[in-house]
């Protein structure tokens, strides 16, 4: 099992929709374990493969909500959600980071309900639903990568305009910029 880098915003990879996964072998247990490693190594809450330069859709997750420990994976996840919130996010019960945005941290809305199906790795179905906290907005997190979009496209107001500021500031208006996780400080 390998540690890999994770890309960092300005990368088109995380703006480009993840394939369908076709092979169900020995190569993508493999691959699903270098994201759970990765994952771990950031301290991070969940990682999609395009996170770290694969096209494949598939996603890992890995946290702790509501005194209860969540861990799984889905392949080919499709996105069920409640309704959007169209108010401004509370800017400390909404906040949202990532790591492909490492180090910073905005409000963000997200639905209150959010389930997941899909199937694992050797292609059995998988479902996961999560009524409130942080798994829902983790799996709407890792699908939004998985579509091809960073939370930052979500972000709305003066967030938004933080964000685009903060971006350039950074640098990450180019593509290839990346952290190994337990060798860098990203920030």
């Amino acid at each position: 099992m390998a540690i890999r880098p994770i890309l960092i915003a300005g990368d088109p990879r995380l703006a480009t929709p993840a394939l369908p996964v076709t092979e169900f072998d020995d190569e993508l247990a493999a691959f699903v374990e270098d994201l759970f490693e990765t994952n771990t190594a950031a301290d991070g809450a969940g990682l999609a493969a395009n996170q770290i330069g694969d096209a494949r859709s598939v996603f890992v997750y890995d946290l702790v909500d509501a005194g209860v420990r969540h861990r799984g994976h889905v392949v080919n996840p499709v996105l069920e959600t409640s309704e959007l919130p169209e108010t401004m996010p509370d800017p400390d019960d909404d906040l949202e980071g990532c790591l492909s945005v490492p180090g910073e941290w905005f409000p963000t809305g997200r639905a209150g309900w959010a389930k997941v199906t899909g199937v694992d790795i050797s292609g059995a179905p998988v479902e996961v639903e999560a009524t409130t906290g942080l798994l829902a907005r983790c799996l709407q997190h890792e699908t939004d990568h998985l579509a091809g979009r960073l939370y930052l496209s979500r972000l709305i107001g003066r967030n938004q305009r933080a964000a685009r500021k903060m971006i350039k500031q950074r640098g990450w208006t180019e593509p290839g910029g990346s952290w190994l996780p337990g060798t860098e400080d990203p920030r």
